[in-house]
């Protein structure tokens, strides 16, 4: 008896393992690129179940407890083997056709649900089985016909080599048409035919879904070559490493949370003593926002005039900028530090207070006016402050402030005040260091950056 049944349960051996394989790939890689694997390793781990659970001595070799379960689970199987193979068209198919597969996805599973009610409560496996064949024979037929002609198959599937899945359904269409023939004429039938007529059609749909992948990885490849490309290309417009300024020591610290970012800074220099920094931070991450952030850099070249006004130098990057912005605004801040005359100026747009840190007390100067991009004409209102040796300027983005602890708290403010006052002596940079490290403590260690940070210190010398 086990030489007559070797056929079916090295097939279902095979279809099983090809499932599982199928499967695991999937869980590992989670795109919505390789859904397909997941529904071929679903189809063909259960049709290689439902063979094996046909082979009485397959089943004679289960656990003794799970023997009174086999045939439960070889119905389930039975009804539930063309949601799943549907579900696997699914992921080829466009347009309407996708509405008619998941009909067909919906009325089968409701079938096969109440297939395994009834077979629960009476016992009888052929409750609607029949429906359930017919249901499958409208889908494969339909499927079949937008399969070979050709034009059909470029409106209805997405099919990277059209030549192999016309090969694996005809295969599998014959099959099935010899069966039902066979069934007809009550001719017994060798279950490795079913087999082969199924391997081909899984073969195919396994090749299309390697070709997806495939083509998936070469695009992210490129996008990922780009992104390289655009991170150095805003390297290049960031200040290269700290500023060296007369009465001035100044360290700078820019994170982006993705490859590229929103955040961007500027130093402006007038003479040996006086020179501005621009700080600005774009709302959105990623390559929109280095765009717009880039253009930033293109128009504080036409401030450069006034950038001994703050209030100007913010009123003219809006103007310039409200055209361009569309959805997106950009929050800033500018401080105009002039050493010769001990005087400091400062104006923001919407942007976190500057910190002016003066004998151990902390000031949080807050001048803002509106986001640049709400309005294109408004004005900045502008503090005067004076600068004394010792003082200590601290500009940030709000993603010093916003990243969060296990219970969801903030970093904020308060945590922020605290650490500047306990690291008052540290040298702008380690200053940074510290900061930074304070905020990476806070975070539980499996969290992940969800904002661009910059820092920016200067001391009075």
């Amino acid at each position: 008896m086990f030489h007559g049944e070797l056929a079916s349960i090295m097939c279902g051996s095979v279809f099983l393992f090809v499932g599982l394989a199928a499967c695991s790939f999937a869980a590992v890689r989670r795109r919505s690129q390789v859904r397909l694997f997941a529904w071929i390793g679903l189809w063909s781990g259960m049709y290689g179940a439902r063979l094996l659970l046909e082979s009485p001595s397959f089943v004679a070799a289960l656990p003794q407890w799970f023997q009174p379960h086999v045939r439960g689970v070889w119905i389930g199987i039975i009804y539930l083997l063309l949601p799943v193979a549907t579900s696997a068209w699914l992921e080829l198919a466009i347009g309407r056709v996708r509405i008619f597969l998941q009909v067909v996805i919906s009325l089968s599973l409701l079938l096969g649900l109440a297939g395994i009610f009834a077979y629960l409560r009476t016992g009888s496996i052929d409750t609607l089985l029949p429906y359930n064949h017919v249901v499958s024979i409208v889908a494969l037929a339909v499927l079949v016909v937008i399969v070979l002609v050709p034009s059909l198959s470029r409106k209805y599937l997405a099919l990277p080599n059209r030549a192999v899945v016309v090969v694996g359904t005809l295969v599998f269409a014959m099959e099935g048409l010899y069966f039902n023939i066979a069934a007809g004429f009550h001719h017994a039938t060798d279950p490795l035919t079913g087999a082969l007529g199924l391997g081909a059609l899984l073969f195919a749909f396994g090749y299309l879904a390697m070709q997806i992948a495939l083509c998936s990885e070469r695009r992210l490849h490129s996008i990922e070559n780009e992104l390289a490309i655009a991170r150095e290309i805003q390297a290049s417009i960031l200040p290269a490493g700290d500023p060296q300024i007369k009465n001035l020591r100044v360290a700078a610290a820019y994170h982006p949370m993705t490859a590229v970012a929103g955040d961007f800074y500027e130093f402006i220099f007038a003479d040996s003593y006086r020179t501005g920094v621009l700080l600005a931070d774009v709302t959105g991450h990623g390559v929109p926002a280095a765009l717009i952030a880039a253009m930033i850099k293109v128009a504080m070249q036409s401030v450069l005039g006034c950038a001994q006004h703050p209030g100007e130098v913010l009123g003219n990057l809006n103007r310039i900028l409200s055209p361009q912005l569309r959805s997106q605004l950009v929050s800033a801040a500018y401080l105009w530090l002039d050493t010769e005359s001990r005087v400091a100026r400062y104006s923001a747009a919407g942007h976190p207070p500057l910190l002016h840190c003066r004998n151990g007390q902390l000031q949080r100067v807050e001048k803002n006016g509106m986001l640049l991009g709400v309005l294109p004409e408004t004005e900045y209102p502008v503090v005067d402050l004076s600068i004394e040796t010792g003082d200590r300027f601290v500009l940030y983005t709000d993603g010093v402030v916003e990243p969060e602890n296990a219970k969801g708290d903030s970093f904020g403010d308060a945590k922020l005040d605290q650490v500047v006052h306990a690291h008052r002596s540290r040298q702008p940079s380690e200053f940074i260091e510290e900061l930074l490290s304070e905020i990476r403590q806070w975070q539980p260690k499996t969290a992940t950056q969800h904002d661009d940070i910059t820092l920016i210190v200067i001391d009075v010398v």
